[in-house]
């Protein structure tokens, strides 16, 4: 029985150590068929960037070990014009998977040191004649760790020129990961330095180099406005919506059903569905490999957020949170399941994320937590319809709602106001919602035309902790109308919760009590409770928010 190859990227390793492999090596003939110098291929984390990557690294590599047996069983093997090109290339591989520092200064030494642990490995060239005496001066004091900026900056480009010299071919570029020191800068406040650095290094190697037969770069995102790719029209981006290697990242329904006979998995394949399934590549739907391999080691102990749970998801959370209140709702529309449709930004902007929701909800479904369906292109821009792709990626939402709310609200507070809500005692559900609201400012800002919004959001928000019992539905259809807040016991016998919203003007003289008063007439009237007493429930509680402000005054 093969091992499960759980965090282990490297092509070599993975067929000499005899895990297992989902067959990818295919990628290798689409890649040396198209007709692009350079290309840039996104994808989210964990989708199998780097396994490729280095699959490519071994068959172009012209070294001293023979590599050709790597491939003898794989479906390239059987492509006798493709391995042709096996071993025959000089390479660059550099992998930026792990530059994410809190400053600039150490960001700035790791990528140094990136560049000289690159320029050791080709260090035999040193005494060769390939370089003269200025080339090698500048070569030794990048070994040395001690050359100048514009040096480092200039050392891809230069190193792609000695290897070919030095060969006589070609040389091939391969960047993993090019945009996690990017990330880590928009965190970190460095963001302006790192840019600056990046594009300096990639485009003098990338733009017009004669020396380069293929470059091929991944990552999570294209940035390209801050013009870290300007100028080169040479580059090929294949994004997540374009066909072109679609089936290359990730696991087909196939991959996923020969995995679990081969691992004797009998779970149904539809549960799996709804947990990793969904994402859209091109017209291919993919599973989450991650989670479909962590589930296949540990599928005795049931369905789990495998993916979501590999990182501190730090840029996921700081972009909602500073998403603004539209962002918010619109979250909430996601969370039931809606759709947003939405214009697309293929070149995001890390810097606009916060003041563009378009790059917000770009940048969401790149990074793979959305998926995207009915393309259209109007006027030359692209729109998408946008969902949750799965309920691993649910649970991250609903995750990172609580924590707002956990960040003004202790967890136990909430879980205490959840149980009253739902037990019957509004008294104590009404007295810590209050509490909440007077010290939640700086995240909901009650004031304006929009508050109303704002108070349903908050409310909903709070009411993610009751999703394994409860459904909680907004703005529904029922009687005569549309109510603000239903929540749905699963188990019948529990009590249904009816909940409508009423706005005071701070200017206005009529009092919370009567705005109140009129939430509960209004969802008696309307007949509110009729989804309710059709699906069986007969012990409902109709609620009343009225609020002022930060006054607030809840009643049932």
């Amino acid at each position: 029985m093969k091992k499960i190859p759980i965090g282990i990227s490297d092509f070599k390793r993975i067929i000499e150590d005899e895990y297992y492999y989902v067959d990818r090596s295919l990628f290798i003939k689409e890649i040396i068929d198209d007709g692009s110098t350079v290309l840039l291929i996104p994808r989210p984390r964990r989708f199998g960037k780097t396994l490729n990557m280095t699959m490519l690294k071994y068959f172009y590599e012209k070294s001293t070990e023979d590599t050709k047996y790597l491939f003898n069983s794989l479906k390239v093997a059987e492509q006798k014009d493709i391995m042709e090109h096996q071993g025959k290339y000089p390479v660059i591989y550099i992998t930026f998977k792990d530059e994410k520092y809190y400053n600039w200064e150490d960001c700035k030494r790791g990528l140094e040191l990136l560049i000289t642990k690159e320029f050791r490995k080709h260090k035999q060239i040193l005494s060769s004649e390939v370089l003269d005496e200025e080339e090698k001066e500048e070569y030794e004091s990048i070994l040395k760790g001690k050359a100048e900026n514009v040096v480092y900056l200039k050392s891809l480009k230069n190193l792609s020129e000695y290897l070919s010299r030095w060969h006589k071919q070609k040389t091939i570029i391969l960047i993993d990961e090019y945009d996690v020191p990017i990330q880590s800068g928009y965190l970190n406040d460095y963001y302006d330095n790192v840019i600056e650095f990046m594009r300096n290094f990639l485009s003098a190697a990338l733009k017009d180099n004669e020396y380069i037969e293929k470059a091929v770069m991944t990552g999570i995102l294209r940035i390209a406005k801050e013009s870290i790719f300007s100028g080169l029209n040479n580059i090929e981006v294949y994004s997540i919506l374009k066909e072109s290697y679609s089936d290359s990242f990730g696991f087909l329904e196939a991959d996923v059903e020969q995995i679990f006979k081969y691992y004797n998995i009998t779970s149904g394949i539809d549960e799996v569905k709804e947990w990793y399934n969904g994402y859209a590549f091109g017209d291919n739907v993919i599973y989450n490999p991650w989670s479909i391999l962590n589930y296949a080691k540990n599928s005795e102990e049931g369905l789990r957020p495998y993916w979501v749970n590999t990182s501190s998801n730090d840029l996921v959370r700081n972009v909602l949170t500073k998403g603004g209140e539209g962002v918010k709702k619109e979250l909430e529309a996601l969370i039931e399941d809606k759709e947003l449709e939405k214009f697309i930004n293929e070149d995001v902007v890390m810097n606009d994320i916060k003041s563009s929701t378009e790059n917000l909800w770009s940048f969401l479904l790149f990074s793979g937590y959305l998926k995207a369906s009915n393309k259209e292109i109007r006027r030359g821009r692209i729109y998408c319809s946008l969902k949750i792709p799965n309920l691993e990626v649910k649970y991250l939402y609903e995750e990172i709602i609580l924590s707002w709310f956990n960040d003004n609200i202790s967890s136990e507070k909430l879980n205490i106001m959840l149980k009253a809500l739902v037990n019957g005692d509004i008294k104590t559900f009404g007295k810590i919602l209050k509490e909440f609201v007077l010290s939640s400012v700086s995240y909901f800002d009650t004031g304006g035309g929009e508050s109303e919004k704002v108070y349903h959001a908050l409310v909903l928000g709070m009411l993610v902790g009751l999703g394994e019992e409860y459904q909680v539905k907004s703005n529904g259809e029922s009687g005569y109308g549309r109510y603000d807040v239903m929540i749905i016991p699963k188990d019948i016998n529990k009590k249904g919760i009816i909940i409508e919203f009423k706005k005071v003007d701070e200017e206005d003289l009529e009092d919370l009590e009567k705005a109140v008063e009129a939430a509960l007439k209004q969802i008696k009237e309307k007949d509110y409770k009729r989804e309710l007493t059709d699906r069986g429930v007969t012990d409902i509680i109709e609620v009343g928010i009225a609020f002022q402000g930060k006054n607030v005054l809840v009643l049932s």
